[in-house]
């Protein structure tokens, strides 16, 4: 459709392929597709999106979009994983899923 985009979700070695409605927040459209961006200590314990607990942590491969959240900021300069909560799908995107965090991910080195 016109008004959706294809959101392309590595998880190890598998990719994933998704169609979501432009503007969709990236959190949501993960959970809602079984891609949980979250590990199982913090699959039930998190902020539920609101960008608190920086545990949704997700590695943008293609079409990253600006950050406009101070912890995307941050992640951006100094190499961490975005937050899946803090960010809406304007664009076909690649993403990839931190499958090694605990809690929160690690820097790209």
């Amino acid at each position: 459709m016109e008004n959706e985009v294809v959101l392309k979700v590595w998880v190890g070695e598998e990719e994933i392929s998704l169609e979501v409605p432009i503007g969709s927040n990236l959190r949501e459209v993960l959970v809602a597709g079984g891609l949980s961006p979250y590990t199982r200590w913090t699959r039930r314990l998190n902020c539920g999106g609101r960008g608190l607990c920086a545990t949704c942590g997700v590695w943008i491969e293609e079409n990253e979009p600006a950050p406009n959240h101070w912890h995307d900021r941050l992640a951006k300069r100094y190499g961490y994983s975005r937050l899946s909560c803090q960010i809406r799908v304007e664009s076909a995107m690649t993403i990839r899923l931190d499958t090694e965090k605990q809690i929160w991910g690690k820097p790209r080195r």
